[in-house]
């Protein structure tokens, strides 16, 4: 899952979003989105999904499966 602590951290960053506005906005908390980019954490199905859908990325992408959204 490494791949997808840096492509999180890479889309919250490119889009200017802190820990917690991407928590306000995704209704996951700022501890398990820090968690995710620390690799301290796996995430589950359904938190991959919110994040794909809030960055409008394919899994794929999120999980380094493929270099392009």
């Amino acid at each position: 899952m490494s791949k997808f602590s840096e492509r999180l951290k890479e889309l919250r960053t490119e889009r200017k979003l802190t820990q917690d506005r991407l928590a306000e906005l995704t209704g996951i908390n700022q501890a398990s989105i820090s968690a995710y980019e620390l690799k301290k954490i796996r995430p589950t199905d359904f938190v991959i999904v919110t994040f794909c859908k809030f960055f409008n990325v394919s899994a794929d992408f999120i999980l380094g499966l493929k270099d392009e959204p």
